[in-house]
């Protein structure tokens, strides 16, 4: 009988393998089935969809826009799930070149980077379950477009398809929102103040030379930059329920202490803030947030959420 310990030690190395197989090598060899289970879940802010052929159809997608992908895992943060699998937290960096014409337009030619984020739930050596977060909008911004004006354009040629939204994004079975360890709490108990509005956190909790990252390509140093971000999203969701679905704190040898938390927003649109002048529209946001401690608190930060999935939501539900 394999230790839960050996499994944590295994499955970085097996996400960062089908992320290679599948995506880098675009599925060669059947590599989907070989890596997701025949049910797999897959949720992100666009959706949710089940089976492997989802996922096939999306790499095709991907490699015909972007041939050249190549898909950089910075760290994978891993905690057990008891006899539910192991949740592993991935962070990566993808570099392509915009060549070949798909939804985000004709091609351009142009090289971009973004970064993407995904919780995968681990089961007897195969993907069960995932939720993938891209920063949609960063990729816009880099082809000289917006997540507004982008969602506009695809609204005048029809109805979007819904978006993911708490019903369905139901709790999953392996669930487990309260941290076991102290990086995980220290994390959770920041973007618990954050969204409570206490945003003296923000100067509590940061390290002074901070680094940060955030959607749209986003980055900045220090606290300052963490409330410019914070704050304007609370103040456009301010009545919105805060949901921790996920949280995970590793110490390992070589590594400062980090934590990945997975957790949604589900509100109405009801505050000036990071999406303009206030439409009512109920909306759900998922994000991701990974980050690293040092002495004096976050020493560096990684929020991510797709903003495109919200505009989306605010622009569909106008009439």
């Amino acid at each position: 009988m394999h230790r839960t310990e050996d499994l944590l030690e295994d499955v970085p190395d097996l996400v960062r393998a089908a992320t290679e197989e599948i995506w880098d090598r675009r599925g060669r060899s059947g590599a989907v089935r070989d890596f997701y289970c025949d049910g797999v879940i897959r949720k992100s802010p666009a959706g949710l969809a089940i089976g492997g052929i989802p996922a096939q159809r999306e790499v095709m997608a991907t490699a015909s826009e972007f041939p050249d992908r190549e898909i950089l895992t910075e760290d994978v943060i891993c905690r057990s799930l008891g006899g539910q699998g192991i949740l592993a937290s991935q962070r990566m960096v993808s570099r392509a070149t915009h060549s070949g014409s798909g939804m985000f337009g004709a091609a351009s030619g142009r090289s971009l980077a973004w970064r993407s984020m995904a919780d995968r739930r681990v089961v007897e050596g195969r993907i069960a379950e995932e939720w993938v977060v891209t920063d949609t909008g960063g990729i816009l911004r880099q082809l000289g477009q917006t997540p507004r004006g982008w969602i506009e354009a695809i609204l005048q040629e029809g109805p979007l398809e819904l978006p993911l939204d708490p019903e369905t994004d139901p709790p999953d079975p392996a669930q487990q929102p309260d941290p076991k360890d102290a990086s995980g709490a220290r994390l959770a108990d920041v973007i618990d103040r954050l969204m409570g509005a206490d945003f003296a956190a923000v100067e509590q909790c940061y390290d002074p030379g901070c680094a940060l990252s955030y959607p749209g390509g986003v980055s900045g140093h220090g606290p300052q930059d963490a409330d410019r971000f914070w704050l304007p999203l609370r103040a456009a969701f301010p009545d919105a329920v805060l949901t921790v679905h996920h949280v995970a704190g590793r110490a390992d040898p070589e590594m400062p202490p980090r934590a990945a938390m997975r957790w949604s927003l589900w509100g109405r649109h009801s505050g000036w803030g990071s999406f303009g002048a206030p439409s009512q529209a109920m909306v759900y946001i998922l994000g991701i947030t990974h980050a690293e401690f040092g002495p004096q608190g976050i020493r560096r930060e990684w929020t991510l959420f797709d903003e495109t999935s919200i505009w989306a939501q605010i622009l569909g539900q106008q009439e």
